[in-house]
């Protein structure tokens, strides 16, 4: 590293013309670079002092939630537009004509958006210079779908919002995507993974079509007819056996496929346990192993240049606080020394936008070097304190004068209290559950809720004054330093508020109570309130068993740290719904919406509805269907569960055209095979890592300890360190840092 020199342009300079401006220059460089490593950003952008302050501004939290809000609101956009969502029922039979926006007010929302969206483009381009704007792919697509939602925009308008295919509401989920940088890598892994998948599912369709033609064989029409019910049902012409084995693949069409035959001969089915044997526990799996295990190394690359640009980060903010530094260190003007001032490292940490425990820590492992300078090893090593978990600790308990209030915190703030309050948590759930099956079959009149109400009553009491004599024995801070103590006391304050206006609406329980109804709610409602109150609470016991407890840390973290997936799912629902709406809005039309078809037509269709077991119209499935945006969702979440999910590919068939069947078969490898699979290893890996760190932690030690785990963390150990001479290459490219 002797030959790295004084390092950037900022350093060409004599140290002794330096101005105070430029001191307090480099100090925002180096804010700016440390947050860019916190955050995992590129420092790949522009370092003069108005553009930092920039640069800061649109990676504040103001403009982010900003962005992120606008993104929601033009996304939501679609349950507003034509055809609207705003009807209490999707069901086609009972469905009200939904409120219809007038001209205008979602197109005003949404150039107000498209402007955003702009200002975001601009501001961004700005930042990164021309040169990297024009090696970013992500920005370049970024102006098409702004201009092309402008120019479909404006031919809304032209035609008086009379428009039913409006192409922009396929480009808005690339707002979503292109806003996080994980998304984007996690986009770019699965294209990657692609090729590894085609070659399974190339073998899964070869596997199909080999017993499509053996059962089209197998189960020949033949001469008589009462042997022809596999024939008839399932292998009638190539299309029908290509779907019917498709399906046997998920396992949704099992039994049912092979009973015709199976019926007539046990040997029948062979065939079938061969193929969804093989196919389903065999293939199937194949392909989910070989889609995790290709994706988790291409994501485990993509990992590794995010810990790159940490690096990276925090070498940048080093090299520009050596030279301010050189600026106070006249022993070292001549000749390039690593190490940076202790006092501007402290300045630089107190700037920096992030978490005040992980502040608090570097400031405190700063403040205990004693000779006034940081190597940079030892500057490097300051930032692994962004890998630690935190240790939060409680507040000391109050201490009491009084032998009494003494003994009451002993005995209140042990271990076996909580485990008796869980035991009486407990106890309420079984009254509740007891008195609820008892009163099953009765009717609301037939009910006596006294007895519920004395037990709910007693239970209250008791719960209430474990709060409080908690509050005594750890004080207030203590109390609501515990997330479990928040948890139970709000539900606690709300089930004495809620008795308490049973008591003022309905008075004092007694024998056969059964009050007419007033206000706003009548006396049973109140109670299951109660009751479905009390039932939450009992989540209380979570915190107190660490298996428990890890699998709901482990959930919470997949909220907040695995947003880009699930975002993913999101944008991949989007954008399939919006193209059934296109294909096949109105297609099933109601038995009793059906009057200006042609009598032949109707009695087709009546004779299907009357008929066919399991059918589409038989299982009553009319609010499953295409007609909005809403109900759009839930029909591809039912398809992605994949129960019964012949019946709707079934249904459009009929009533569209055989062509139907590829939109189902892609949305359900897509959602079903690929990435719920995908979605679900990861939550393995991720549990996996906790549990592998915990695995040594008592109950108390996993309450206290705040996990951070994100996906960088995740893959950790498998990382490589990046070398000295990656880090000075890539400083050398940097677009707006000049080496001398």
């Amino acid at each position: 590293m002797q030959g790295f020199g004084c390092g950037l342009l900022i350093c060409l300079r004599k140290a002794t013309d330096r101005s105070i401006g430029d001191e307090d220059l480099y100090l925002q460089q180096a804010v700016v670079f440390i947050e860019d490593a916190i955050q995992y950003r590129s420092i790949n952008h522009r370092v003069d002092a108005n553009s930092l302050r920039l640069y800061r501004w649109y990676y504040s939290r103001l403009w982010q939630w900003g962005l992120g809000l606008t993104i929601a609101v033009v996304l939501m956009l679609a349950f507003i537009e034509r055809p609207s969502s705003f009807s209490y029922t999707s069901d086609p039979r009972f469905r009200p004509p939904p409120w219809e926006p007038p001209c205008g007010l979602t197109e005003g929302i949404e150039i107000v958006c498209l402007v955003i969206f702009a200002i975001d483009l601009t501001t961004k381009s700005y930042l990164i210079g021309w040169d990297e704007f024009r090696k970013c792919k992500w920005l370049i697509v970024y102006i098409l779908a702004v201009s092309a939602s402008v120019i479909d925009w404006t031919l809304t308008l032209s035609m008086f919002c009379d428009q039913n295919l409006r192409v922009r509401r396929l480009i808005r989920p690339f707002f979503l995507l292109q806003n996080s940088s994980l998304m984007k890598k996690t986009l770019k892994c699965i294209k990657r993974t692609l090729p590894e998948i085609a070659s399974v599912i190339l073998l899964l369709a070869l596997h199909l079509c080999l017993f499509t033609m053996i059962g089209m064989l197998l189960f020949a029409k033949g001469e008589n007819p009462k042997h022809n019910g596999e024939w008839e049902t399932y292998f009638r012409d190539l299309p029908t056996s290509l779907s019917s084995l498709l399906v046997l693949l998920t396992t949704a069409n099992n039994p049912d496929v092979m009973i015709p035959a199976y019926s007539l001969n046990r040997g029948y089915s062979i065939f079938f346990i061969l193929f969804s044997g093989f196919g389903t526990y065999f293939l199937m799996n194949l392909l989910t192993a070989i889609i995790y295990n290709q994706f988790r190394g291409y994501l485990l690359m993509s990992v590794q240049a995010s810990i790159l640009r940490r690096r990276l980060g925090v070498r940048a903010a080093f090299e520009v606080m050596s030279c301010q530094g050189r600026g106070h260190d006249a022993t070292h003007s001549e000749e390039h020394v690593e190490r940076v001032r202790v006092d501007a490292s402290l300045q630089v940490m107190a700037r920096v936008q992030m978490k005040s425990y992980y502040r608090q820590a570097i400031i405190k492992r700063v403040q205990q070097l004693s000779d006034g300078f940081i190597q940079w090893e030892a500057f490097r090593s300051l930032f692994d304190e962004l890998d630690k978990d935190r240790i939060k600790e409680h507040p000391p308990k109050p201490e009491y004068n009084s032998p009494l209030l003494q003994r009451l915190q002993l005995v209140f703030s042990h271990y076996y209290v909580m485990i008796v309050g869980n035991a009486v948590a407990l106890a309420n759930v079984m009254c509740i559950c007891t008195i609820l099956v008892l009163d099953s079959e009765k009717s609301i009149a037939e009910r006596d809720d006294y007895y519920m109400e004395v037990i709910n009553c007693f239970f209250i009491l008791y719960y209430l004054m474990e709060m409080s004599l908690k509050i005594l024995a750890f004080g207030w801070r203590g109390y609501l330093s515990y997330r479990n103590n928040i948890f139970d006391g709000l539900l606690t304050v709300c089930l004495l508020l809620l008795q308490i206006t049973i008591f003022a609406t309905y008075r004092l329980p007694f024998p056969k109570w059964n009050p007419a109804s007033r206000g706003l709610m009548s006396l049973w409602e109140m109670v299951r309130l109660v009751n479905m109150l009390i039932v939450v609470r009992f989540l209380r016991i979570i915190p107190d068993i660490k298996l428990m407890a890890l699998v709901a840390s482990t959930l919470v973290d997949l909220v907040k740290n695995l947003r880009a997936f699930a975002g993913i799912l999101v944008v991949v629902f989007y954008v399939f719904a919006v193209l059934g709406i296109w294909l096949f809005q109105g297609a099933i039309t109601a038995p009793g919406k059906m009057s200006v078809m042609s009598n032949s037509s109707m009695e087709n269709i009546t004779i299907n509805f009357t008929m066919e077991c399991g059918s589409y119209e038989q299982l009553g499935y009319w609010p499953n269907n295409f007609d909005d945006f809403a109900s759009s969702l839930v029909l591809l979440y039912n398809i992605m569960v994949v129960n019964n999910w012949q019946v709707f590919m079934d249904a459009y068939t009929r009533y569209t055209t055989e062509w139907s069947k590829v939109y189902f078969v892609s949305w359900w490898l897509t959602s079903s095979v690929m990435w719920v699979n995908l979605f679900v290893a990861l939550i393995l890996e991720n549990f996996i890592y906790k549990w592998d760190r915990s695995v040594t932690c008592s109950v108390a030690d996993v309450e206290r300890t705040g996990y951070e785990t994100t996906v960088q963390l995740m893959f950790r150990e498998q990382i490589q360190e990046p070398t000295e001479e990656e880090l000075v290459t890539q400083l050398h490219q940097h677009p707006h840092l000049h080496l001398s």
